[in-house]
């Protein structure tokens, strides 16, 4: 007994207009049936049109099917990428071989329902990556202002000469390394500081240098003084003592 294919889709037809019902849309009945079925992410808006991805499928029947492949086509995608349309056709072919010989337009609509969650899914996995890298980018750019260059031994030991070359610190300290050298009398008129050392120590003890009175009678008699050098080199401290 030959099968009724022309029947057989009417009730297909049937069932899936219940199925889908108001959502399914019928566009021709002869010579076959040809409709269209929506299908869409849950996260898809069709108001603002940004969020998840929908399709429309459009079948159309063929004098042997199921024993035959139906037509499928592809309308009115959104925020399908270049290859989608044809990745989600080579996909439902795929499952027509799969359900030759029975009604399987259900299945079609179910499968490709699925591989747009899982291209949904890689899409918004992908872009949350991307949004946490670039957010990590960022943060590493803003540590990197206050973070400096990071200093090793040699390069604070560079810093250093550098900076006591810069700064007159160098020349100070081989200044003092080389008074070290120096009798006391080199050291004093090598060190000019030293000449107002008293009154540095005066001015540290809160005096006014203004205010301190000089005794001049300590002074009259100095020109009367015998400062013979050669008496003061062959004196020696308690000879007079021996004298008397």
């Amino acid at each position: 007994m030959s099968r009724n294919y022309k029947e057989d889709q009417s009730s297909e037809v049937e069932a899936l207009d219940s199925i889908y019902c108001g959502e399914m849309e019928i566009l021709a009945t002869e010579p076959f049936h040809k409709f269209q079925i929506p299908i869409a992410t849950e996260d898809y808006n069709a108001e603002e049109n940004e969020n998840g991805l929908s399709c429309k499928l459009v079948f159309t029947y063929t004098a042997t099917y199921p024993d035959a492949a139906p037509l499928v086509e592809i309308e009115e995608a959104e925020n399908f990428e270049d290859t989608f349309e044809t990745r989600l056709l080579e996909h439902l072919r795929e499952t027509i071989e799969e359900n030759i010989g029975m009604e399987m337009i259900f299945s079609l609509v179910s499968s490709a329902q699925e591989w747009l969650n899982q291209r949904w899914d890689e899409h918004t996995t992908h872009a949350e990556e991307q949004r946490v890298q670039k957010l990590r980018e960022v943060e590493e750019e803003e540590r990197k202002k206050f973070e400096g260059t990071r200093v090793s031994v040699e390069t604070f030991m560079k810093w250093k000469l550098d900076f006591e070359e810069s700064t007159g610190i160098a020349a100070k300290r081989e200044k003092i390394n080389d008074c070290k050298k120096l009798t006391g009398r080199e050291l004093f008129m090598c060190d000019n500081t030293l000449n107002d050392s008293d009154i540095k120590f005066l001015l540290a003890a809160g005096e006014n240098i203004e205010n301190v009175k000089i005794d001049e009678t300590l002074f009259q008699d100095i020109g009367e003084l015998d400062l013979d050098d050669d008496d003061d080199e062959d004196w020696v401290p308690g000879a007079d003592d021996d004298d008397d």
